[in-house]
């Protein structure tokens, strides 16, 4: 035999995951392999038959509160630690026996501190000690020792020693050892990254040291330029309702540049009760409209800015059906379109554009992903702030100009509110009945946002007359009132704290305009 190879004679299993547990004991069985296991995984492996030798039969010493000291021993540490013929004599002295294999993985601790009624002890109590003690021996010592952390790693190992006469190879053990260190890095950054956070929202500070760990979903085709090369890495524990959790139904390979536009479209639409269609290009919603009906509402987005919605990302809040899918692509060319859900009649008329990539989100409540951090990259470092999940009341509106709002304007502020939370700073969006009418974004002047809102709304064939005005920050000066006026804006919503608040509010009432204050502004860069 290889002398790279290793037989397998002795096997130590402890899983808290038994999916495929029996089968692998099995199989290791009819090898020949000698099967050592703990209290819940060794009554699995008695109940199916199977001869198990337990490991407080081997430390001549029992489990004790409650499982939580089992395997913290020297029999079971020098078994896997010893290294061969250099450590063959204090092991004989001492009565070791080596262990060939590892099969474990660890307490349920990121599945546990997943659910939203997890409490700070079930959180604790899910933390594992003797596992990843284990798995560190285990893969420190990979020269002779092989070690499996996961049930997807099952079928491969054991075709392996079926291929290999009962032995891992060099290569496989080292593939395995650094799979194992990967496990145990994850597990002690869930933990560290989990109490941190309750500790934050305790204190209401940052963590002294913050580590990330992302896990790798896929290549993309290309970053934001073609000569970019890039890649989508998902956060092990993704919010629920979050793009990351994405299933694709159709489509070419996805861009950085798709993925980017479709949360920033994902998170806009999500954020509306009724029926609705956000569009975006470049990062910044050009459409956005709700309805009684999925088709209505996109029918109301697309129409918002048909130009800008060439070759953009289409998101809806309701499942999407035949009708409205028909309607997408006879009319236009589309990148991506994501929804809670696609019916099974709308995807076979997508097959007609088998570019378009066609993904689903499952959607949860709104606040779903409350709490978590949010990131931005500079030169050498790492901007990080909670996340800006402000949702506006209308009772924390604050009316100053002489007109209040009716009931008709009030809805549409609190839309047109909405709608600017997600575009990109200065932004300027003009709305009515539940409609964008003309957005302007990303420029250096409110005043020139204003400006192109009015544009989009003429070269879109949308009047403006009687429509309602959003502005993410305050105005600084009373020229942005000015020129809503002139085009037939008749209610404005800003956040208000500017030095000339008092002529802003000025001049609403010489234009008769309602003006409310929100107190909070929704800057995006």
């Amino acid at each position: 035999m290889n002398q790279d190879r290793i037989p397998v004679r002795r096997a130590l299993l402890s899983v808290s995951d038994k999916t495929g547990l029996v089968e692998l004991a099995t199989a290791l069985r009819a090898r020949g392999v000698a099967l050592l296991s703990t209290g819940g995984s060794a009554r699995v492996l008695r109940d199916a038959g199977l001869e198990v030798t337990e490991v407080c039969d081997v430390t001549d010493f029992p489990e004790i509160m409650d499982g939580r000291v089992k395997t913290l021993h020297p029999a079971i540490h020098a078994g896997l630690l010893g290294r061969g013929p250099v450590d063959s004599e204090v092991m004989e002295a001492h009565g070791i026996a080596p262990i060939d294999l590892l099969v474990l993985n660890l307490y349920p601790f990121e599945q546990t501190t997943a659910r939203e009624d997890c409490t700070l002890a079930e959180a604790v109590e899910n933390i594992d000690i003797g596992g990843p003690a284990m798995l560190r021996a285990a893969a420190k010592n990979y020269p002779r020792v092989a070690v499996l952390t996961d049930p997807n790693q099952y079928a491969s190992a054991l075709a392996e020693l079926e291929a290999g006469e009962g032995a891992f190879d060099a290569a496989t053990r080292f593939a395995l050892s650094v799979a194992a260190f990967e496990r145990v890095a994850r597990y002690d950054l869930a933990i560290s990254r989990y109490l941190s956070a309750v500790q934050g929202s305790a204190t209401t500070s940052f963590p002294e040291h913050l580590e990330l760990r992302l896990d790798k979903v896929m290549d993309l085709r290309y970053g934001e330029n073609p000569h970019q090369q890039a890649a989508f890495y998902r956060d092990p524990q993704p919010a629920p309702g979050a793009l990351a959790g994405f299933v694709s139904r159709q489509g070419k390979a996805l861009s950085f540049n798709n993925l980017a536009d479709a949360d920033a479209a994902w998170e806009c639409v999500k954020t509306f009760d009724r029926p609705a269609c956000v569009i975006v290009k470049h990062a910044n919603p050009c459409g956005v409209a709700e309805a009684a009906d999925l088709d209505a509402a996109y029918d109301r987005a697309y129409a918002t800015d048909p130009t800008s919605a060439f070759g953009g990302i289409i998101a809806f809040n309701r499942p999407l059906d035949a009708g409205t899918m028909a309607t997408i692509i006879e009319r236009q060319f589309v990148e991506v379109i994501l929804a809670p859900a696609v019916s099974e009649a709308a995807l076979e008329l997508a097959t007609r554009k088998p570019n378009v990539r066609v993904i689903e989100v499952p959607q949860r409540r709104r606040d779903s992903g409350r709490g978590q951090l949010d990131f931005k990259r500079i030169g050498g470092g790492l901007l990080v702030q909670s996340p800006d999940d402000h949702e506006l009341a209308v009772d924390q509106l604050r009316v100053v100009s002489r007109r209040r709002p009716d009931d008709a304007e009030l809805a549409d502020l609190m839309f047109a509110w909405r709608v600017a939370k997600y575009v990109k700073s200065n932004a300027i969006v003009y709305a009515r009945d539940g409609q964008a009418i003309g957005i302007g974004a990303g420029q250096m002047s409110r005043i020139v946002s204003a400006r192109i809102a009015a544009l989009k709304a003429e070269e879109a064939g949308l009047p403006v007359v009687g429509s309602v005005m959003a502005s993410d920050a305050f105005f600084p000066f009373r020229d942005g009132i000015d020129a809503a006026a002139r085009v037939g804006i008749r209610a404005v919503i800003h956040p208000g704290g500017s030095m000339r608040d008092s002529e802003v509010i000025a001049a609403a009432d010489e234009h008769e305009m309602a003006m409310v204050l929100t107190g909070i502004r929704h800057f995006r860069h």
